[in-house]
């Protein structure tokens, strides 16, 4: 309902359609053109998956976003609280000068901030106002950072206020020059992961752009938030390797430093109940973690003097060093190998992931990257417990892993990759990759060995995961059915 005394300009947000709704008008399009591409064959699960009660909340609004009648909007300003900007203008001519009064009385704001007057003469009854970052490339994790801060507090000021709905303008202005495409991933995954975590009491959100961003926003939506399972899966491979972390925020481990009650005891026997927890909120360099000289702990390990638990920081340390290289690196092209992915679940509902020797070209691929990706993958499959399907159905000596990168990349992930793996089932395995995985588990690698399960046929493997929670590969699917009859293609036909 529009408050008294709105002006018929004012827009009803509750007219306007949902993006959900949108679909209709423009996805058949969208798909058609991305399901043209190999990409959107990509099995992998993304990390932001279709859901139409979040969707029902999104509102992608050409126009001005001072118009709208709801609960709140956003103004985009200066540390200062009074630049001009087309956004600031339009929103002090409507509110009217007794919105430049009360600004006066917030003494400022500080970028990344976010603060609340009134919407005055605006139908919108709350005006947030926040301050996003000035742009430098040579500063681009500060900005990200500040830019992250700038929407998760105008979401968590919504939340605290009880405001139903919420006008985002585009939380950026020519002066402050931040990449069109850039402020929007980052709004975009900022909003959705806040909206999963502790957004239920917000109704709508409004997304208000212009002429010349709305092309921008209605291309990376579909990325953050697909309307069907096939708009998920074709813009899948499109999004970029970093993400954030759970709640959207740019991960930067070397900043989180911890200042410790003790700092440099690193043998101190009490922290070890504590090192996990702590592990998520520390750096990666030796400073940040307050445990002095690098090289002289590497010494200490290398002649058996550091305690396990120092031993254990250690390692984690190096994990997160990787990590982090992971979600920051281009790695699209490993991705579009299918040599890696997420599935089903087993029979114990454990999460199943799929490898692909076939599709994995050792001597053309850079193993760096081949790591980094599935470091990345993998790293929170591993949280809970799973198991691996590893096809080596008609694989040749270009698609063989050398001993020496699996060892590499057995002694580099984290302990819960290990712990949580519960099977390695090894299918259409040959005398010589039984022999060498066999050495490789005896003498190479612990803890490994007794997970091992070799399979000749899927009709083995259907015993332990549901042909309809497995993908798999047609020219497996052909092999088989070559060596050990017409059973499995008939009953996966459908796969």
């Amino acid at each position: 309902m529009d408050p008294l005394g709105a002006r018929s300009q004012f827009v009803d947000i509750q007219t306007l359609p949902t993006w959900q709704q949108q679909l209709d008008d423009d996805g058949e399009e969208t798909l058609k053109h991305q399901n043209d591409s190999l990409l959107s064959q990509q099995t992998f699960p993304s990390p932001f998956p279709f859901r139409p009660d979040i969707n029902r909340k999104i509102i992608l609004f050409t126009g001005d976003v001072t118009l709208l009648n709801c609960t709140a909007i956003v103004n985009t300003s200066n540390e200062s609280l009074n630049d001009k900007n087309p956004v600031s203008d339009n929103i002090h001519q409507l509110a009217g000068p007794e919105l430049r009064d009360e600004l006066l009385k917030l003494k400022g704001c500080r970028t990344g901030e976010a603060k609340l007057t009134k919407g005055f003469n605006l139908a919108a009854r709350f005006i947030i106002h926040t301050v996003g970052p000035k742009y430098k490339a040579k500063y681009r994790t500060a900005a990200e950072s500040s830019l992250y801060s700038c929407y998760r507090n105008i979401m968590q000021l919504a939340t605290e206020q009880s405001m139903a709905s919420v006008g985002f303008c585009v939380v950026n202005t020519t002066k402050r020059g931040y990449p069109l495409v850039d402020a929007t991933h980052i709004a975009f995954r900022t909003v959705r992961r806040f909206l999963e975590n502790h957004g239920n009491s917000i109704e709508t959100l409004v997304f208000a752009v212009s002429d010349t961003e709305e092309p921008v926003y209605k291309k990376l939506l579909p990325l953050y938030y697909p309307r069907s399972e096939e708009e998920e899966a074709a813009c899948l491979p499109l999004l970029p390797a970093d993400i954030g972390n759970s709640e959207g925020e740019p991960v930067v481990p070397e900043r989180q430093i911890r200042i410790a009650e003790k700092p440099g005891s690193l043998e101190d026997e009490s922290d070890e109940e504590s090192l996990e927890s702590d592990l998520d909120h520390v750096g990666n360099h030796a400073f940040a973690r307050m445990e002095g000289d690098v090289d002289k702990q590497r010494k200490l390990i290398l002649q058996g003097q550091m305690s396990e638990a120092a031993m254990q920081k250690q390692h984690q340390r190096n994990y997160n060093r990787w990590l982090c290289r992971a979600r920051a690196e281009d790695l699209s092209d490993i991705a579009a190998l299918k040599a890696l992915y997420q599935t089903g679940v087993d029979m114990c509902g454990r999460t199943v992931m799929v490898v692909v020797g076939r599709n994995i070209p050792v001597t053309l691929i850079d193993l760096e990257k081949a790591l980094l990706y599935f470091i990345h993958v993998m790293d929170h499959i591993t949280v809970k417990e799973y198991v691996m399907v590893y096809f080596h159905t008609l694989t040749s000596e270009h698609n063989h892993m050398d001993s020496n990168f699996l060892r590499n990349l057995y002694d580099i992930v984290d302990t819960k990759f290990k712990k949580n793996l519960k099977a390695f089932y090894f299918v259409h395995p040959t005398f010589r990759s039984k022999a060498s995985t066999w050495f490789f588990t005896t003498f190479t690698v612990s803890g490994l060995k007794d997970k091992v399960r070799y399979l000749d046929s899927l009709r083995q493997l259907f015993t332990c995961v549901k042909p309809e929670q497995i993908d798999i590969p047609p020219f497996v699917l052909e092999y088989d059915a070559r060596v050990n009859g017409a059973y499995h293609s008939s009953e996966s036909s459908g796969l």
